[in-house]
């Protein structure tokens, strides 16, 4: 298993560092203005409904759905119900994009409020999400492929997919004195690295022989298993994204640069729960699924404990960075060009109250595993709409007195909510055992986050005066001096309260 999650996590670490590298460009050109936030709403939108109904809902629902299938009926019946599910994908995601290509300018009234004052930007907004719109139904469907490859162990392509985005997006904001704005040249890049996902995935599942095809639709019991299965999947996937979408609508009613703020710093955070949660979590979920299946329980939860600690050893490090160093960080990665100190002051209080809840964040997936590798996609919905509710009633407290970093905090809030509840269930299930074993060693990973925490703030004080005279590059060096003493500090501290018996057998599990 650990293999396919270096797999997984290698291609998402590439995928990353050229999402950083996107994001910076990004920086320099739009900077955090107006322009800016009328893009990041165009992107947001099509983005947040993939995460709800393509990656979030529908994968939870799917790979359980047609391991199980592919186990009972063979590759005839796993490829029928692929092809009606991909049938019923393609026809309602079609529906919906003609839906908002027509009523685009009703939405974002309910979706961006307080575009409202400014007519210029709102119909900046209106045109570059119709630009980016159509992205959605390409990405469902390469959600789709993906979901059917993870079930055959190919991981590959699937976690290599995102880097188009990134290089599409490059590529059109490097041609940006050729479109109107450079938003509009951010918006055709997003469309049209939708397009190169797509070829991908399906060049993959049609070397061998599964790319699914228009089939007549028939409710048979494996397809009503899947409503059933993704109904409470879509409530359980929406508590992140209404959040998200919350974020989205009272920012625009803040000054310029709050969702830019909100973006630039949610960039940061994502990068470890992108490179290690998600790829843990794909990893894990047709993992446990295939053992539940053949009735191996202690084998699944085996697994899922693997998860969490390896999960844990890479996440702790960055917990530490983002709470104690964050404006470093934010002024290295992109504080040049349009991209303000001032702009990146604001992102880096930002990302230090997203950093509270990023525990929460990258484990959540391997948590819910449990339930969905058993097709019960309904128990993780109570958690999820709890820390919903928390959120947002949190982002409506605290949006006054501490603008876009209350809403931060209000989304970390949230997500310790939504774990804890999960933990709790899964435990009452007896799908987790919280042993003394367990409780000893989420004590070691606390303590060596607050060591790490002290180093990365005292480095960072003492180095500041003697990089003062640097004229360029000051961040930058901060940066890397502080990667390099984190690095053997947090090192040494593993060996030292863990041991290397321990961590050579994480390792070969």
């Amino acid at each position: 298993m650990l293999g396919r999650i270096f797999t997984v996590g290698g291609y998402t670490l590439l995928s990353r560092v050229t999402g950083l590298a996107r994001d910076i460009m990004l920086a320099a050109i739009l900077g955090a203005g107006p322009l800016a936030d009328a893009f990041l709403v165009a992107w947001r939108l099509p983005n947040n409904f993939r995460a709800i109904f393509a990656e979030g809902a529908f994968n939870t629902a799917f790979i359980p759905a047609y391991a199980h299938v592919q186990g009972k009926g063979g590759e005839t019946s796993a490829r029928l119900f692929a092809d009606r599910i991909f049938t019923l994908l393609f026809f309602s995601q079609l529906v919906l994009l003609v839906a908002a290509w027509l009523f685009m300018p009703q939405a974002l009234r309910i979706l961006a409020p307080g575009f409202t004052d400014d007519a210029e930007q709102r119909r900046l907004a209106i045109d570059l999400t119709r630009i980016t719109f159509p992205y959605l139904l390409l990405i469902t469907l390469v959600t789709l492929y993906g979901g059917m490859l993870n079930v055959m162990h190919r991981f590959a392509s699937a976690a290599a997919a995102s880097i188009f985005l990134n290089i599409s997006m490059m590529a059109t904001l490097a041609l940006a004195a050729f479109f109107p704005t450079a938003g509009h040249a951010a918006a055709w890049g997003v469309l049209i690295s939708g397009f190169l996902q797509y070829f991908l995935l399906a060049g993959d599942l049609a070397r061998h022989g599964s790319l699914p095809r228009f089939a007549p639709l028939r409710l048979d019991e494996d397809v009503r298993a899947f409503f059933r299965a993704i109904g409470p999947a879509t409530l359980g996937s929406m508590g992140t994204q209404v959040a998200v979408f919350a974020d989205t609508i009272i920012a625009t009613f803040l000054p310029a640069g709050a969702l830019s703020a909100l973006y630039y710093s949610e960039r940061l955070y994502q990068l470890p729960i992108g490179v290690i949660g998600i790829a843990i979590g794909t990893v894990l979920l047709p993992e446990m699924s295939r053992r539940i299946t053949v009735g191996d329980d202690a084998g699944a939860a085996a697994a899922q404990r693997r998860a969490f600690e390896f999960t844990l050893l890479a996440t702790v490090p960055f917990v530490a960075a983002f709470l104690t160093v964050p404006d470093v960080i934010v002024r290295a990665v992109f504080a040049r060009g349009a991209y303000t100190r001032a702009d990146a002051a604001a992102a880096a209080t930002t990302l230090a109250a997203y950093a509270i809840g990023l525990i929460p964040f990258v484990t959540i997936r391997s948590a819910v595993s449990a339930f969905y590798a058993r097709k019960n996609t309904a128990t993780p919905v109570k958690a999820a709409l709890t820390g919903l509710t928390v959120n947002v009633l949190l982002k409506v407290l605290l949006m006054g007195s501490l603008a876009q970093v209350g809403l931060a905090l209000a989304t970390a809030v949230g997500a310790w909510i939504n774990l804890l509840l999960v933990l709790f269930f899964s435990v009452r299930a007896g799908y987790l055992d919280l042993d003394r074993a367990w409780i000893k060693s989420l004590a070691k990973f606390a303590l060596i986050g607050i060591v790490l925490g002290a180093v990365f703030w005292l480095t960072a004080h003492f180095a500041t005066p003697y990089f003062a005279q640097l004229t360029r590059f000051r961040d930058e060096t901060t940066l890397l001096l502080l990667m390099a003493v984190g690095s053997f500090a947090y090192g040494f501290s593993v060996l030292v309260l863990f041991g290397r018996g321990w961590l050579f057998s994480l390792m070969r599990g």
